[in-house]
């Protein structure tokens, strides 16, 4: 990296961009100026120079441009050994437009630096709302991916946990309707909720009893929360799904959607699951996510999940195996999200939790195929 002497700073790229747009403006009109004779013409136009500058570059660039473009004008205006009215009113516009542009540009960065700032703490919030997950819960190997379908900022209220209980790994993955600030909050009423409860009580039923309530106090009649809870304890699955997707067993090369036995409204419509129940094998694969992974399509077509799932999360690790997933996903829709994404990855390593031998994820980099 260079070196920077002391008290000297480099210009951002916001800087050299209006710092070359309005040197290139100066040379323009100067060139206007000497093709058109002594008589000074155009010099009032040295004025915009400012205020392009002003629309990238930090103030302290466009009083520099500005002041440049003053002492131009005086050049020319000062040509023909005059310096009558017109060339001193020109002049002096020229440098009231450098103070004005100069203002607008102080105003600019102090709103990019505040807006610079919500991103960071938006992004502060979603972290401390979806806690890094695994590598490794209990004998399960866990792997989450929050994918946000705004450019601005990861946010939503798209939620996920897992957590090693004394009833086994416990895993959250839900969905809260709507968008927004307000979405988070919902989020972070259910995963405070569950974190609490989850180590509280002996049967997920009861969990979704406790979530059904948290969430119909925070909310209005029409608002609520697709939920579905995992469990695992000896290699015994259970699965309480309200209203949200299925989640998807990878077996053997095969995908299997474990539907609920029966039904059930999401969380603030006071659900009544049935649960279901698998018994796991060593190397079998759960695939949590929310609706967002349903609705993504391109001209009409949906992802093709079930078809391609294996291919893209029956190998390598659980973290391989999101980011392929991820890569064909994006890649499909053009890297036009209508929805936030979360998914959860989950590998069954037998009863002493040692997961199976780890195979490169071939998906990987050839999403397009």
């Amino acid at each position: 990296m260079p070196i920077i002497p002391a008290g000297r700073h480099p210009l951002s790229p916001g800087s050299r961009a209006g710092l070359g747009a309005a040197l290139a403006l100066l040379v323009v009109v100067s060139a206007v100026e000497l093709a058109d004779g002594p008589q000074a013409n155009f010099v009032g136009l040295y004025a915009a120079a400012p205020f392009l500058a002003a629309v990238f570059a930090y103030w302290q660039t466009v009083l520099a441009v500005g002041a440049l473009a003053t002492v131009v004008g005086m050049v020319f205006s000062g040509a023909d050994a005059r310096f009558d009215t017109i060339g001193m009113v020109n002049v002096a516009g020229i440098m009231l437009a450098t103070g004005i542009a100069a203002a607008v540009a102080t105003v600019r960065q102090r709103q990019a630096n505040r807006i610079a700032e919500l991103v960071r703490l938006a992004a502060v919030a979603q972290q401390a709302v979806l806690r890094p997950l695994g590598p490794q819960v209990g004998n399960l190997a866990v792997a989450g991916r929050y994918i946000s379908a705004s450019a601005a900022a990861d946010i939503g209220g798209d939620l996920y946990e897992a957590l090693d209980t004394p009833y086994g790994v416990r895993i959250i993955i839900g969905d809260v309707r709507g968008k927004g600030l307000e979405a988070v909050r919902l989020a972070s009423i259910v995963l405070g909720s569950y974190r609490h409860v989850a180590f509280e009580r002996s049967d997920l039923r009861a969990i979704v009893t406790d979530l059904d309530r948290a969430v119909a106090r925070s909310v209005g009649d029409e608002d609520f929360v697709t939920a579905a809870l995992v469990e695992e304890r000896g290699g015994t699955l259970t699965i309480v799904n309200c209203g949200h997707p299925a989640p998807l067993l990878l077996r053997r090369g095969q995908v299997i959607a474990l539907d609920p036995p029966a039904p059930a409204p999401p969380l603030g419509f006071m659900p009544v699951a049935r649960p279901r129940v698998e018994r796991l094998e060593p190397g079998d694969r759960l695939l949590l996510f929310t609706d967002g992974l349903g609705e993504a399509r391109r001209e009409g077509e949906f992802f093709p999940t079930t078809d391609r799932a294996w291919r893209l999360l029956g190998h390598g690790t659980v973290g391989d195996g999101l980011a392929s997933l991820e890569t064909a996903l994006v890649d499909w829709v053009h890297g036009q999200l209508e929805d936030d994404i979360a998914l959860v990855l989950l590998e069954y390593g037998g009863p002493d939790g040692s997961a199976a031998a780890a195979m490169p994820s071939w998906e990987v980099g050839a999403a397009g195929s």
